[in-house]
């Protein structure tokens, strides 16, 4: 049986990567997002493993949800790569951009 690795910010340029990388080590990689039905995902296009990998939404400020994808998916290494890449909304949104530095 695979080991299986949570990367929360699969969608950005590293999390994409990582999840190749693990991919390539036969890993069952398992993606989130703050919301997966919406995220842009050309970064996992791109490297051809969109299809190989699962998608799940989580927020990183919220517990229950965090809980929930954890009780799910019973990953054995989780990768943190999330946060606020976007200038603009770092400064529209202060207070998260702050919470998901300290998670």
């Amino acid at each position: 049986m695979s080991e299986r690795a949570l990367v929360c910010g699969i969608s950005g340029q590293d999390g994409a990567y990582l999840a190749s990388f693990l991919l390539s080590q036969n890993y069952e990689v398992y993606g989130t997002s703050r919301d997966a039905q919406i995220s842009t995902l050309r970064n996992l296009e791109y490297l051809g493993i969109r299809d190989r990998i699962k998608f799940l939404s989580m927020s990183l400020t919220d517990f229950r949800s965090v809980l929930q994808v954890l009780s799910q998916v019973k990953p054995d290494e989780i990768y943190n790569l999330a946060g606020q890449s976007s200038v603009g909304l770092s400064f529209d949104q202060p207070v998260e951009t702050l919470d998901l530095l300290q998670n």
